[in-house]
């Protein structure tokens, strides 16, 4: 199999690689690179294509073109003739500054924020190499933001990563960091530390968010699974602060992700103007409805509701607090999606990544396929549709001519096997191949 010449892909940005692509641009040494496509996704249409060449020129996509289209002189071949090609995945629902494990609850005590920033690396690195080439971070500490520069500057591997920073919650929600603390530790968090109580607050913590640099606003809209706190799915949010959130939030070039199980906050979101709603594990008819009116979009996380559950029955794998919540909200998420999605609510591909391993991503589709979703509707939840979501859908979420070059490939066509999407053998982000199998 021929390789692509490091210098035909590499970005110009990359810190450790910029003194040799100087030394390429001065020679005039400008080259493209053919990618032949057995099959093609493009990332919009269900329509599946065969022998396909995708033409990359630096970070871009410059041509597809029907057949396998040789280079000439200047150019090289990255053959996927026997593969099926597609643009790069994009999860709308990970926390990459942490993973699962039985000793989690005193890894919040134990670790610093440079101990959790170089794990954090180790996750962006596993979740590029599974196909995730885009990912919206769902809330952190904040290390996610320094994560996302670094991952842009060149000096991190991972994928392009959208930030909430610091998720936003009430006193005791399921995003207060300090619930399951000592009196003495828990202290009397406010909106810098993203805790709100009152319209006021709301709109300081949004504000603050944007100083942090975030993305987009990520709320807690109803209790949670994980957090050391009973309840799992009451609002927790009154309408005028959800409200106030998705206005200010409006104003800063923000969207808003709501975290939601139960029903009632889950409609205050939805009514307040959120993009997203995600879990959404108690969602009833009327939210559907609701939903589809307001054109929000469900992200599932059926992956997040099995695994949680599963490791529940693990004795003191979580706290005691967290085992009922577990046990009994997370395996109701896959029959939630199934009714949603046939009544037609809009569907964006998410896993709540890091509730289970890193780099276990694509395991959702085939969760989505058993609710009932065709494999190809699951695939493309995770392409254009999401980077429209993110603002990004003129850069990323298909492969077309003039977006960026995020490309990869499986071995099989998961319309036929989905499972083959857990076994991605080539992935390209932004021009660059890291990996090729």
């Amino acid at each position: 199999m021929e390789r692509p010449l490091t210098l035909t892909v590499m970005n110009p940005s990359r810190l450790l690689l910029g003194f040799l692509f100087s030394i390429s641009a001065t020679l005039g040494l400008s080259q493209r690179t053919f990618i032949h496509c057995g099959s093609l996704m493009d990332g919009k249409s269900k329509e599946i294509l065969s022998q396909m060449t995708i033409v990359v020129e630096g970070n871009k996509i410059v041509s597809l073109n029907k057949g396998f289209t040789r280079p000439d002189s200047a150019g090289n071949v990255i053959d996927l003739s026997k593969k099926t090609v597609m643009p790069g995945l994009i999860d709308m629902h990970v926390h990459l500054e942490n993973e699962t494990s039985k000793d989690g609850q005193l890894k919040r005590f134990t670790l610093n924020d440079v101990d959790v920033a170089f794990q954090s690396t180790v996750y962006a690195k596993r979740t590029l190499m599974a196909g995730f080439t885009t990912v919206r971070d769902c809330g952190g500490t904040g290390v996610n933001i320094a994560l996302r520069n670094a991952i842009n500057q060149g000096a991190v591997i991972g994928p392009r990563v959208f930030t909430a920073g610091k998720a936003i919650a009430t006193t005791g929600g399921h995003a207060d960091p300090t619930n399951g603390s000592r009196k003495e530790l828990m202290g009397d968090p406010g909106p810098k530390e993203g805790v709100i109580n009152g319209v006021e607050d709301a709109r300081k913590a949004v504000r603050q968010r944007y100083k942090d640099g975030a993305d987009f606003i990520k709320i807690t809209a109803t209790g949670g699974v994980l957090s050391v706190a009973k309840d799992g799915s009451g609002p927790q949010f009154t309408q005028e602060e959800v409200n106030a959130i998705v206005e200010m939030a409006r104003d800063y070039g923000m969207i808003v992700a709501a975290h939601a199980h139960g029903a009632e906050g889950m409609k205050r979101a939805v009514l307040a103007g959120v993009t997203t709603i995600d879990h959404g594990t108690l969602m009833t008819d009327e939210i559907m409805t609701l939903m589809i009116q307001k054109g929000t979009f469900h992200v599932p996380t059926i992956i997040a509701g099995k695994s949680a559950a599963a490791y529940a029955k693990i004795p003191g794998y979580y706290p005691a607090i967290v085992v009922p919540k577990a046990i009994a909200i997370g395996p109701r998420i896959q029959e939630t999606f199934g009714r949603s999605y046939k009544r037609g609510v809009k569907i964006a591909f998410g896993t709540d990544a890091g509730v289970f391993p890193h780099g276990e991503n694509a395991k959702e589709f085939g969760y989505m396929v058993e609710a009932g979703m065709p494999a190809i509707e699951a695939l493309l939840s995770a392409m254009q549709t999401n980077a429209n979501i993110i603002g990004m859908g003129d850069k990323i979420g298909s492969i077309e001519s003039g977006k960026w070059a995020d490309i990869i490939a499986v071995n099989e066509s998961p319309v036929t096997n989905i499972k083959t999407m857990e076994k991605v053998t080539f992935v390209m982000k932004d021009g660059v191949v890291y990996k090729n199998e």
